[in-house]
């Protein structure tokens, strides 16, 4: 350990953190690139040579240029994906607004209870379930 002594360990883990960093700022632009729908094939083969071909200054001007579109992009991705997981936890949790719906489980569940406590009589239960299934 005396040959390599703290600080340069600190700049070593530094270094790897940017060049990770750096890795993934890249990545994250040339999915970009692919994923946006305003843009040619033309446009998108150009920017993905200029940020292969030079790496720092290609995705320095494409942030500059396109990182407005970029954040739109990804917020508009992340309220999609939240909008079909939350409508897969209704599907899954059987609380689709069909004739299933929570509507019609509070309202059953409230006809029930008037029906336990003695308000309406078995027959006007079944009633009032058959009118509300249907």
């Amino acid at each position: 350990m005396d040959d390599y002594p703290a600080l340069n360990l600190f700049w070593t883990m530094l270094w790897l953190f940017l060049w990770i960093l750096w890795f993934f700022l890249m990545f994250k632009v040339l999915t970009d690139i692919f994923r946006s729908h305003d843009m040619g094939g033309w446009g998108k083969a150009g920017w993905t040579i200029f940020v292969i071909l030079l790496p720092y200054l290609g995705v320095l001007v494409y942030l500059i240029v396109r990182g407005k579109e970029m954040g739109r992009r990804d917020r508009a991705l992340a309220v999609q994906a939240e909008g079909e997981f939350q409508d897969y936890i209704r599907k899954a949790a059987g609380t689709d607004d069909r004739n299933t719906g929570p509507r019609h489980v509070d309202e059953l569940a409230r006809l029930a209870d008037l029906k336990n406590s003695g308000a309406i009589s078995e027959d006007e239960f079944r009633a009032a379930k058959q009118k509300l299934l249907t």
